[in-house]
């Protein structure tokens, strides 16, 4: 019987009968064509370099067509907030540190856990430190999409050319008032551009003290004394009065309140100082044009001997909407985003330092000076940072836009009120409202 049947099998391979048939149909059949929507934020740089990858991405998986749209900070958050309410959220959407917790809560994004398992999503090349920032209750939500740090950017030149010599790593908010005065006594520029009023340096200063800005369960602040940040306040105040850093006023008419990195001052040679997040160093770098040198330094210590308010976090994740039809598709495209060389040689970093270690190796020869510094500055500063913060709570967002905003910093700078009060103010009412967090 046995060899009756080896014989029919050898007959019907003699005659090219398909035995193997269905699973020859199957791998045969063209892939489904899928559409694939997807949105971020970010300068021009950003668009140009992640609107070529998605060509590529297209060129490589014929059956997939992507629509996308981008957009500045503010922007954003305002379009995909929208979106959500009307269940129109992309499959892939841009996410920061800050807000994705906000966003599971609100359960907007799907879980990515099963396509690690899967493979769709492969991180052979990761290290489960740069992936634990995109995890909430142990669950991945978000895929890091590149290592990053806060940064003073410093305009070599104008240091040079001023006669004034750059700050050590362990400098204090006291060392920088001295150098953005000097820098601007010399120079006749700004010391430092736009942005002092960051929220993410109110963070800063409690960070270096050891403390946060929030508490770990977030539903309170992270401090009870409001000396820190209005110190922080008066100083900004007294460069204001100098002339060392813009008005509040020239700040929003000239450059857009600082939310556009091209726009910055230090680009236009009018600062010689703009602090940021590192991945933010391309974009400025290629708004300035050929021939600038700019160096990467720490933020300042909130005082002499202080911890380091620089902490290692991801610059920002790509998620998947949970209102996706498609969301393995979506992890298809977010895993081509972190392994693909051909990719990330488009890319080049723009979005901070690759998570995945095959991707730095290849990039390493590749990259533009400023890019090479920016992981070298990474690469040396982790060494010094603090413990990256819990993400922000729920509430930040409400804080930021409704408290601290237009209720402190801006009537601070306006001179409306008195730093001690706005510190004061900024405390008590964001602990109100975190305080309604279940």
């Amino acid at each position: 019987m046995r060899r009756v049947l080896l014989l029919m099998v050898a007959a019907l391979i003699a005659a090219g009968s398909p035995i193997w048939a269905k699973g020859s149909t199957e791998a045969a059949k063209p892939a489904q064509k899928v559409e694939l929507k997807a949105i971020w934020w970010g300068s021009q740089a950003r668009h140009e370099g992640t609107i070529k990858t998605i060509e590529l991405y297209q060129q490589k998986n014929p059956n997939v067509t992507m629509v996308y749209e981008f957009a500045n900070w503010n922007d954003y958050w305002t379009k995909v907030t929208t979106m959500a309410a009307g269940g129109q959220l992309p499959d892939v959407m841009q996410q920061d540190y800050a807000y994705v917790a906000e966003w599971n809560k609100r359960n907007l994004l799907h879980g990515l856990d099963e396509y690690v398992q899967s493979k769709v999503l492969d991180f052979s090349n990761v290290s489960d430190s740069l992936i634990s920032s995109g995890r909430i209750d142990n669950k991945l939500y978000a895929v890091n999409l590149g290592s990053n740090s806060q940064t003073m950017m410093l305009d070599k030149d104008a240091f040079e050319k001023a006669g004034v010599a750059l700050p050590k790593s362990d400098w204090s908010w006291e060392d920088f008032e001295k150098i953005a005065l000097e820098l601007h006594e010399k120079l006749g520029i700004y010391g430092h551009g736009s942005g002092l009023d960051n929220n993410q340096l109110w963070k800063n200063v409690y960070i270096s003290l050891g403390q946060g800005a929030y508490a770990a369960d977030g539903k309170s602040t992270g401090y009870t004394d409001d000396k820190p940040f209005a110190d922080f306040l008066t100083m900004v105040q007294r460069l204001i009065k100098a002339g060392a850093v813009p008005t509040k006023q020239e700040s929003i008419a000239t450059w857009g309140d600082g939310d556009n990195p091209e726009q910055w001052p230090i680009i236009q040679k009018k600062a010689a100082m703009q602090s940021m997040w590192s991945n933010q160093a391309f974009a400025v770098d290629k708004a300035s044009g050929a021939g600038r040198h700019f160096v990467l330094m720490s933020i300042p210590r909130t005082k002499k001997g202080a911890a380091s308010p620089n902490y290692i976090k991801a610059s920002q994740f790509f998620s998947v909407s949970n209102q996706s039809k498609v969301p393995q598709e979506a992890a298809k495209f977010i895993n081509y985003i972190t392994n693909d060389v051909d990719a990330n040689k488009i890319l080049l970093a723009e979005r901070g330092v690759p998570i995945s270690s095959a991707i730095r190796e290849a990039l390493a020869p590749l990259v533009p000076p400023i890019t090479q510094e920016v992981f070298n500055y990474v690469g040396w500063v982790a060494k010094e940072a603090s413990p990256c913060p819990p993400p922000d709570p729920v509430k930040h967002n409400e804080i930021v836009n409704n408290i601290y905003k237009p209720q402190v910093v801006e009537q601070v700078f306006f001179g409306k009120i008195t730093p001690e009060e706005g510190a004061k103010l900024l405390r008590t009412k964001a602990n109100e409202l975190l305080a309604t967090i279940k």
